[in-house]
């Protein structure tokens, strides 16, 4: 089990169900962590405003028909 280093909540993840470099987020406290390894799952914080930066930017690319 992996829990949510902020609020240690249960994060449910599993090493089949993520991949490295994925991006998960805490269910309770909404704290965003990226995926460092996968065996065993180690969890880092998001930091700052680039993350959120590149999402807005993908969100713009997205099917505006």
């Amino acid at each position: 089990m992996v829990y949510c280093p902020e609020c240690d909540t249960n994060l449910d993840l599993e090493e089949d169900g993520i991949d490295e470099g994925e991006v998960v987020s805490c269910p309770e406290c909404g704290t965003e962590y990226e995926v460092v390894t996968i065996n065993p799952i180690e969890l880092k914080p998001v930091e700052g405003e680039g993350y959120e930066e590149e999402e807005e930017e993908e969100a713009e690319d997205g099917d505006f028909s």
